[in-house]
């Protein structure tokens, strides 16, 4: 046999083995059911799927009922298909104010009480930097109220700010504190945006008595509010009211045939929550569906553990459905801070998640090009006709906006397949948050497509004799090297 000829048989037997996956996929996927779910899940019946009303309890039913029927298999360590999250829902307080010098803070205006309980008094101020460990070390903080800037050196982002926060609660509690209070100077985030947004209930996960600590952000723009002038702050919150909430995140497994790569985890996740119940439309419409973001990804999963329950790729899956995203992706980093497997053996994680579309002939993979996986992305999706391509909009700060950045931080490869659009543009705006996100507005053909590429990407890269790794150079490439050890 001659070399060409070899290399003809060698291309056509792979040809053939794409072939036949894809047709094992479009023979096994049930279309009728999988619209059926997706219709339910952007159902009135469900108000929008938000994590704080009674109507989520019929979302992680439903979903974990499915992947019990499927044949996925339930997480030692796990509630049943579920991982209980302790929740806590912070309201505004009927008033609040803070002086200190003679600067004055008011509730909703220079002044934001995102946590804790009502709580009045002139207390000594002690500056801690950005309230690092190393910042609280050595502090007399017994009795006092500590002051710190937001966020953390290069940790600015919307929900590092809030991380950092959560963190700097539990350490000052720990040194004694009666407060914590943070100075917003965050230039790149306008104040006014971040009143109009966090001046509303909040959702948090409760840190036990550390949640009851008065957590308070004061506008500080200009950093004023230093030396001298933080001797003491005079404080009055009331009318603070906090109620807790059982979150859950849904989760099951389905084991590898591969003796050695089924003690590897590739990830499926997608985030099942919505925002609920808003402001109604020029239609009078008030509930946001949420078909886009993300009852159409919740579907993708699900689906993609019913074909896997019954075509078991070589590594094992990991089935994850999170809950809370749009309030700060604190589902994703429940798991991610308290895994139900060893975060060293998920060696992927394809996240989905969406805003919407606006090009049906593309797939858009958020993270494309930052892993040794896509060309496997690329390959799947072309099996249906359509193209992946990278983030368009990388000014919208996406991979930091879904799921998957809360398992990048931890070092694992986590790219997020979107909906195909080119631009952040009106199309996508026109449904994006809004009570107009419906199934009768979406092109079911696509969906489908979508759903059928999302399960082969994941098979094919479930089946890869290689462990996916970050490119040479990603920021994220030392942290995952420590993770699963520099081989």
């Amino acid at each position: 046999m001659t070399k060409s000829t070899l290399t003809l048989c060698i291309l056509l037997a792979t040809g053939s083995i794409v072939f036949a996956q894809r047709q094992e996929i479009e023979k096994s996927f049930d279309g009728k059911a999988a619209v059926a779910e997706f219709t339910y899940l952007a159902s009135d019946e469900l108000m929008g799927r938000d994590p704080a009303r009674p109507e989520m309890k019929l979302a992680y039913t439903f979903i974990a009922t499915q992947l019990e029927n499927a044949g996925a298999k339930p997480l030692l360590g796990a509630d049943g298909f579920y991982q209980n999250i302790p929740f806590r829902v912070s309201s505004p307080p009927k008033s609040g104010s803070i002086k200190i010098g003679d600067s004055e803070f008011i509730q909703g205006k220079n002044m934001l009480v995102l946590d804790g309980k009502s709580f009045s008094g002139t207390f000594e101020l002690v500056e801690v930097g950005f309230g690092t460990d190393e910042d609280f070390a050595g502090k007399d903080l017994a009795g006092k109220i500590a002051i710190t800037n937001a966020g953390a050196p290069g940790k600015l982002s919307p929900n590092q700010l809030f991380a950092e926060g959560r963190s700097k609660t539990l350490r000052a509690k720990e040194a004694g504190a009666v407060a914590l209070i943070e100075r917003f100077n965050v230039p790149a985030i306008p104040w006014q945006l971040v009143s109009g947004f966090l001046n509303r209930p909040q959702m948090s996960v409760d840190q036990g008595s550390a949640s009851e600590l008065p957590y308070v952000w004061i506008e500080d723009l200009k950093n004023k509010m230093t030396g001298e002038k933080l001797s003491a702050a005079t404080i009055k919150v009331e009318g603070k009211v906090n109620t807790p909430v059982e979150g859950k995140n849904v989760v099951a497994w389905i084991e590898g045939t591969d003796p050695k790569l089924k003690n590897e985890y590739i990830m499926l996740s997608a985030h099942y929550d919505h925002v609920g119940v808003g402001t109604p439309d020029a239609a009078g419409d008030s509930i946001y569906n949420g078909a886009r973001d993300n009852a159409v990804g919740t579907v993708a999963v699900m689906n993609a553990a019913k074909f896997f329950a019954k075509n078991p790729p070589k590594r094992s899956i990991l089935i994850a459905l999170w809950t809370a995203e749009e309030k700060g992706l604190l589902g994703s980093a429940y798991f991610a801070n308290n895994p139900l497997v060893p975060l060293n053996q998920i060696v992927y994680n394809l996240n989905i998640d969406n805003g919407g579309y606006n090009d049906t002939s593309i797939i858009t993979v958020i993270g494309l090009g930052r892993t040794s996986a896509d060309f496997l992305l690329e390959e799947a999706v072309a099996e249906f006709g359509i193209k992946a391509i990278a983030d368009p909009s990388p000014e919208q700060g996406l991979y930091d906006r879904s799921d998957n950045v809360n398992f990048a931080r931890k070092g694992i490869p986590a790219p997020t397949f979107s909906l195909g659009f080119t631009a952040f543009d009106d199309e996508i705006q026109k449904y994006y948050h809004k009570a107009g996100d419906h199934v009768d507005n979406f092109d079911l053909d696509y969906a489908q497509v979508y759903w059928k590429s999302y399960i082969l990407s994941a098979q094919k890269i479930a089946n890869w004799d290689q462990r996916p790794v970050w490119t040479p150079g990603d920021k994220y490439e030392e942290v995952s090297k420590a993770l699963y050890g520099d081989n």
